[in-house]
């Protein structure tokens, strides 16, 4: 070997060790197939060459396509798509493809070298003169070489067409050295791409998991909609508006990739609390709702009391009590009373933004009415019933209430429990922070503004502005886009809400594209975005810092129950678990 020889040997050599090091970093696939092919191309001077990916269905697919002398790039990181059809691993009736060289070299876990695909036997290059004639180009010699992971499964093929004489420029065929090189390269690069393909398939999966919790939380009650689906999409959106921002409070804000694919994790788990809820709460769409509507019981005792109204007219009428025409006016009254009675309750039953006080009067009276059934008396309403149907807003009872919103608590718990790698470690804290305000007086930590991530608080804008013009909820209908931000410019006065995100919302104009997409015609409306904008936050007091860890590190008082709950049935799952005892 001559002194020309050795220096381009060790320079091959070299350029094998740089690209070593490149694939074992690259973390993304596209670049990663990318870098392969080229770096190969350039160790044996190639014209051309394609890298095959094999799918699930057994098929090498074009994942990436060069040409120089053609000018062609398609696939990884060019953004063109190869609209090329895939070369199947096995013919119709199940046998083996080999007649393509691709393919054959996958089957034999064997580098093919060909010096003149025009007179190679036993292959079937047929594609190849096909393009050859449509392009003006002449294919002659190729390297095909397959890409075997550790575990002998061939993932893909390398395939180099026309090598070239540096000196000349002549198609020549390519040299065994060469062919080496090469098969070192794929040797490493098939490990680098058979760890991101595994890493991609895990986080492919995890995603997967976590969007099917999302849509089993969805699925679980109807009036839900698309509340965790549509919550992360909007939350994107307005994080996006915060990256995108040249000056003021998000000016120095942004997001790198990794921190995007976390925030839009802890988007989509953001409700996974909410599997522990009871439906029935869920799902409570009137005040007296449970696994059914009892204002069924409630018509019923009514009709008693109009059956009851009806025998005692006829027997007064039989007995000759009175003039008929005055019992039966009597009755007819009675039975009108009754059925605006009913007629209230029914009304009340199903919830509104305020129950006035002569209304809440009105039902203790009513309830206070007796009826007999079985021989025995009873008051018209159950104290249960009275007290649901006193609710002074929506359907729900403090304590159901307090259900709901533990969901909170169980989210964080659940989240916590999970094994997050390092750059996922913040998923718990966006995601549990979205029921917090500024003030402290939220759930179920009562955290203050200070102490919340701004990814956080952007997921407790995009909650808040979802739910208000969701048209599915049980307890409500949808609010137009004015009256949506009229109410959550009152939430940034009383410090509800992040008063620069909520302006960002407007100022973006991340609220109207949200709703030209999400929103029917008839909710879309003009907005006063001045009054929002000049919505000014009351000043609050911000307690001192060793209240504020203490809030940071526990739950408040009335969730603190759900907690306790939580760890008892962890520590029951941690013994089960160590002591061999399962379902």
């Amino acid at each position: 070997m001559n002194q020309k020889e050795l220096c381009a040997k060790l320079e091959r050599l070299e350029l094998l060790h740089r690209v070593g090091l490149a694939l074992s970093t690259e973390k993304n696939k596209e670049r990663l197939v990318e870098m392969i092919l080229l770096e190969a191309k350039k160790l044996c001077n190639a014209d051309g060459g394609t890298l095959y990916l094999r799918n699930r269905q057994d098929q090498l697919r074009f994942a990436i396509v060069r040409s120089r002398s053609l000018g062609l790039a398609l696939g990884g990181t060019t953004g063109r798509s190869i609209n090329m059809p895939p070369i199947p691993l096995y013919n119709e009736d199940g046998a083996p493809n080999k007649r393509n060289v691709a393919t054959w070299a996958c089957f034999q876990r064997e580098s093919v070298n060909i010096p003149d695909a025009y007179n190679a036997e036993g292959f079937d290059f047929s594609g190849t003169k096909e393009f050859d004639t449509r392009n003006g180009y002449r294919s002659k010699s190729f390297l095909t070489i397959p890409l075997v992971n550790q575990e002998d499964y061939v993932i893909g093929v390398i395939q180099l067409i026309n090598a070239v004489d540096p000196n000349n420029g002549e198609v020549v065929p390519f040299h065994r050295n060469t062919q080496e090189i090469v098969e070192a390269l794929a040797s490493q690069a098939a490990i680098a791409l058979d760890n991101q393909i595994l890493l991609d398939g895990q986080k492919i999966l995890m995603e997967s998991f976590i969007k099917m919790i999302a849509a089993a939380i969805d699925a679980k009650s109807p009036h839900t909609g698309q509340h965790c689906a549509r919550v992360p999409l909007l939350t994107e959106m307005l994080a996006r508006a915060a990256c995108d921002a040249k000056e003021g409070a998000f000016a120095d804000f942004d997001l790198s990739e990794r921190e995007w694919y976390e925030l839009r994790i802890a988007a989509w788990m953001h409700d996974c609390g909410k599997i522990t809820t009871p439906v029935h709460v869920i799902e409570k769409a009137t005040k007296l709702e449970t696994i059914f509507d009892r204002i069924e019981i409630i018509r019923s005792r009514f009709e008693i009391l109009m059956r009851d109204a009806e025998l005692a007219y006829l027997k007064a009428l039989r007995a000759g009590e009175g003039d008929p025409r005055v019992l039966e006016e009597r009755y007819e009254r009675e039975v009108d009373i009754l059925k605006a009675e009913l007629a209230f309750l029914e009304k009340i039953n199903l919830g509104g933004e305020y129950l006035p006080p002569h209304e809440a009067k009105r039902i203790h009276e009513i309830g206070a009415r007796v009826y007999t059934e079985g021989g025995q008396t009873r008051k018209l309403l159950t104290e249960d019933e009275i007290r649901n149907l006193s609710i002074s807003k929506g359907t729900l009872t403090e304590e159901e209430r307090r259900v709901i919103n533990g969901h909170m608590v169980h989210t964080i718990k659940m989240l916590e429990s999970l094994p997050f790698p390092r750059h996922l470690q913040r998923v718990p804290e966006y995601a549990g922070g979205h029921h917090e305000r500024m003030d402290g007086g939220g759930y179920p930590k009562g955290l203050f503004a200070g102490d919340m991530s701004v990814p956080a608080r952007i997921m407790a804008i995009a909650d808040v502005f979802e739910a208000l013009t969701a048209k599915d909820r049980p307890y409500k209908k949808g609010k137009t886009l004015s009256e949506t931000m009229n109410i959550m410019a009152r939430m940034k006065e009383n410090n509800h809400l992040d008063p620069d995100l909520l302006d960002l919302l407007v100022t973006s104009g991340v609220y109207r594209r949200y709703a030209r997409r999400f929103l029917s015609e008839d909710l879309i409306d003009e907005v006063d975005e001045s009054s929002i904008l000049g919505a000014e936050p009351k000043p609050f007091e911000m307690p001192d810092e060793a209240e504020r860890n203490k809030r940071r590190e526990g739950f408040r008082a009335e969730y603190r129950a759900f907690d306790r709950a939580l760890d008892v049935r962890n520590r029951d799952a941690e013994f089960d678990s160590a002591n061999g005892l399962h379902d």
